[in-house]
Order: C-alpha cells, then sequence, then structure tokens
C-alpha cells in the first residue's frame, strides 16, 4: 500500500494521495488496537490458562508419584524375595560345609585312635553291663561258700588266694560286644 501511495504522490495525484495515507493510517491504528486487545485478552486468559495448567500438572505429578511408589514396591518385594533366596543357598552351602568339615575331623581322630563319644557311651554301657554280671557272680559264689561253710566248719579258707578269679564272660555281655 505504501509503493500505491508513493506512486500516487509522483503522479500528482494528491487527493486520491491523502486518502491513501489516511486509509493507511487508519488500518496501521486498527492494527495496533487490535494488538492491544490481544494483549488484554492474552492477561485475562492468562491467568486462567496458567490456573489450568498447575491443575493438570499436579494431577499428573499424583500419577506419576503413585507409578514411582508402586514400581518401588514391587522392586522391593523383589529384591527381598531375592534376598531370602539367597540366604537360604547360602545356608545351605554352610550346612554342607559344615558336615563335611566334621567328618573329616572324626575320621582324622580316627586315625589318631580317638575315640568318639558314641565310642565312650557304647563302652561305659558295657563296662556296666560286665560290673552287674560281677556282682551277681560274686554274690552266687558268697551264698554257695556261706552255705558251705555252714555245713562243715572244719574247712577253712586257702590262704594266699584273692577272691578275685579269671575273668567271667556272660551269655549277655558277649552277645553286645564293642562295633
Amino acid at each position: 500500500m505504501l509503493k500505491k501511495a508513493r506512486a500516487g504522490l509522483e503522479t500528482g495525484k494528491s487527493d486520491e494521495a491523502t486518502s491513501m495515507s489516511q486509509a493507511i493510517l487508519k488500518s496501521s491504528h486498527q492494527i495496533w488496537l487490535a494488538g492491544l486487545g490481544a494483549f488484554a485478552k492474552a492477561q485475562q486468559e492468562g491467568m486462567k490458562m496458567f490456573d489450568t495448567l498447575v491443575k493438570q500438572g499436579e494431577s499428573l505429578e499424583s500419577k506419576t508419584r503413585q507409578a514411582a511408589a508402586s514400581t518401588a514396591d514391587a522392586a522391593r518385594e523383589a529384591a527381598k524375595a531375592k534376598a531370602k533366596e539367597m540366604q537360604a543357598m547360602a545356608g545351605g552351602t554352610w550346612d554342607k560345609l559344615e558336615q563335611v568339615f566334621e567328618d573329616r575331623v572324626a575320621r582324622a581322630l580316627g586315625h589318631l585312635g580317638v575315640y568318639t563319644s558314641a565310642d565312650v557311651k557304647q563302652l561305659t554301657a558295657r563296662v556296666n553291663e560286665l560290673s552287674e554280671a560281677v556282682n551277681a557272680l560274686l554274690k552266687a559264689q558268697g551264698s554257695a561258700h556261706k552255705a558251705g561253710d555252714q555245713a562243715s566248719p572244719a574247712r577253712a579258707k586257702p590262704r594266699g588266694r584273692s577272691r578275685k578269679s579269671a575273668p567271667v564272660k556272660s551269655k549277655s555281655a558277649g552277645a553286645k560286644t564293642a562295633k
């Protein structure tokens, strides 16, 4: 439009040029007013838009936090399950290692001739059985000697011999021999 106005001035059409310049001024003034109106509208709508965006952001943030919390909970549970699994595996490994160690120590003690607690218990039981058998035998011999002494008082005990005799084997003691 400015080109037409200049062209009109150069050709001498001043009335037309004046109306043209008036139209340009009026048009530019309207553009300026439209810009001011857009600015005012943006100010009014901007606060509403800002509030709307804040609400949407809060909603999105709460959804994101919930998703993150559920993901963290799932990861925590998976980690706990894996830890329990690893603990069980480690416990089994320690039990096996302990058993191997105990077996090797027992074998080494066996080679050295050291008795185990089971051997000592078995020997103690055998000694108790033999003691009972010897006591029963001594009682039986003692009552037989007393009965014989009362029947013939002239008979005297031989000197130099003790009451102890050769080891006595009982049937029950012979059946339960040590391994």
